[in-house]
């Protein structure tokens, strides 16, 4: 891809679906962890502890070669998407708490993403390999992740007008420019992309279906009920695969490294679809649940 494009468009249209994602947050969205810290503690240590490790085997699994073990690894240490918002509210998940998630994800995968991602380089790649995510590179990732939300949140505080006018053209904008950067990664390695679709196809796939089970049926054996397992399997399986790649295409500079969170995109609304509809099928919801209704409650008292 052209440099321009690469280094001034992606990071200024991955802001504005930032900015997208920070006007459906508010203040509360946070402190209603405080209320409900047993779900939020469980949907973050699977997706920051076990499908980090589980990434991590599939990447010695298949041998993948080192860039693209970086790219999994990347990908596994992006926060949840916000189309996890929109299958949670298909399949009748807490949407409250995928709301939740998806605003503390956003601040910790801050943090996290570079220390896992450093962490992969330092054991995948060889010494004469140069890719690296140094200080200032850690702090660009920070600022395309916090900053662009935190604009978003402040629209939503001070112009809720607005925010209404801006949300359904944001969410439009986001699917488009998904689609084009994914476009963009494999056109710009159509020469390898047989052999990286060989290579990290099952992996990805893999890695999806572990996200999404994991992401739902932990929760349920530790006493979640249905509703919130099911808004943190979408959450834990939505990865934020946008993010993923401008990060990989933008900081770290190397189109490989985005090709699995390319791959991952196809695959994860396809499974979220399906499991979706498995899970409404065979488990159905039996209560309402608390977070949802505090949402209710607060909805109410505007």
């Amino acid at each position: 891809m052209d440099s321009g494009i690469i280094t001034i468009m992606l990071p200024l249209a991955l802001a504005i679906i930032m900015i997208g994602l920070g006007l459906e947050l508010t203040p509360k969205d946070f402190a209603r962890v405080t209320k409900h810290p047993k779900t939020v503690l469980i949907a973050l240590f699977c997706q920051l502890v076990l499908l980090v490790g589980i990434a991590f085997l599939l990447c010695k699994l298949f041998a993948l070669e080192p860039l693209l073990a970086v790219g999994l690894m990347l990908l596994a240490a992006s926060p949840g998407g916000s189309t996890a918002n929109l299958f949670s509210y298909l399949f009748k998940g807490d949407l409250a708490l995928n709301i939740t998630l998806t605003a503390i994800n956003s601040v910790i995968a801050a943090l996290t993403l570079p220390l896992i991602v450093n962490f992969s380089i330092m054991h995948f790649m060889q010494e004469g390999q140069q890719i690296s995510l140094q200080f200032s590179k850690i702090l660009q990732v920070f600022g395309i992740i916090i900053i662009p939300v935190c604009v978003g949140m402040l629209i939503r505080h001070y112009a809720p007008a607005l925010t209404e006018k801006l949300n359904k053209p944001l969410r439009i904008f986001a699917v488009i420019f998904l689609l084009l950067i994914i476009a963009g990664a494999i056109f710009s390695e159509r020469q390898n992309i047989a052999s990286y679709l060989g290579q990290v196809g099952a992996a990805t796939a893999i890695f999806c279906i572990c996200s999404l089970t994991i992401g739902y049926f932990i929760p349920r054996l530790l006493g979640i009920n249905s509703a919130q397992a099911r808004a943190c399997a979408f959450e834990i399986g939505i990865h934020n695969s946008t993010l993923a790649m401008t990060i990989a295409l933008t900081v770290m500079a190397s189109s490989t490294i985005a090709m699995p969170a390319a791959v991952y995109s196809i695959f994860m609304y396809i499974f979220a679809a399906l499991f979706g509809t498995l899970i409404s099928k065979f488990a159905p919801l039996t209560t309402k649940p608390a977070i949802d209704q505090d949402l209710e409650f607060e909805n109410t008292k505007h």
